[in-house]
């Protein structure tokens, strides 16, 4: 199966899954950015319940769509501080915080200059860690569809949920909380490490129902 879905910022599990279970990857990097998409944040499991994490970009003049590739980062706000600060609080004493932090500590401290390339690095930094061979290429022009192509464009919706079949796992604050499905993979991985690659393989990608539209 070919898809075509969005780099994000540490993606969500299902996107997560969808990259793992493709024989071919192709990212949408040429559309509109649009806001509150999953394009600038992610979601974690902190103590006080689901937390975003949210990239600081830089904005146009009032009704001046930028091209996904062209987005800028502001640093402004050392929001890089705050993400690792919030990961450190959340995930200090999980299973596998300190097996990996060293691996995912210079994205926090490292200034990329454009959205797309930070998550970018995000994805190939995850990809690594779980010894993933991540090949793809990058679209060229703005389509509503491509042959042979499954579109998972709708994953990069953060306003509404997408319903799929989730195995729960352990999470941090299981004493406080429900089960929290499809947070960012940072969630699994601390949690679940090398049983990341099993745990996504078990998604079945035909129980997607997208209530994006």
């Amino acid at each position: 199966m070919k898809s075509l879905i969005h780099p994000t910022y540490f993606p969500s599990i299902l996107s997560y899954a969808v990259i793992l279970q493709s024989n071919a990857v192709l990212f949408e990097t040429v559309d509109f950015y649009d806001k509150q998409t999953y394009k600038s944040r992610a979601y974690i499991h902190s103590a006080n319940g689901k937390q975003m994490l949210s990239v600081q970009v830089k904005h146009t003049k009032k009704n001046v769509k930028q091209t996904y590739k062209d987005v800028r980062i502001s640093y402004d706000f050392d929001w890089q501080k705050l993400h690792w600060r919030s990961l450190e609080t959340a995930y200090r004493t999980s299973p596998y915080f300190e097996f990996y932090e060293d691996d995912l500590y210079p994205i926090f401290h490292q200034k990329e200059q454009f959205l797309l390339d930070l998550n970018l690095k995000t994805i190939e930094t995850i990809c690594d860690l779980l010894d993933v061979d991540l090949q793809y290429d990058r679209t060229e022009s703005f389509q509503d569809g491509y042959a042979d192509t499954k579109d998972f464009r709708f994953l990069n919706n953060a306003k509404k949920a997408i319903k799929a079949d989730f195995p729960a796992y352990k999470q941090m604050f299981d004493d406080r909380f429900d089960f929290m499905p499809n947070l960012s993979i940072l969630d699994l991985l601390f949690m679940e490490g090398p049983n990341t690659i099993l745990y996504l393989e078990k998604i079945q990608l035909k129980s997607i129902k997208n209530t994006a539209k």
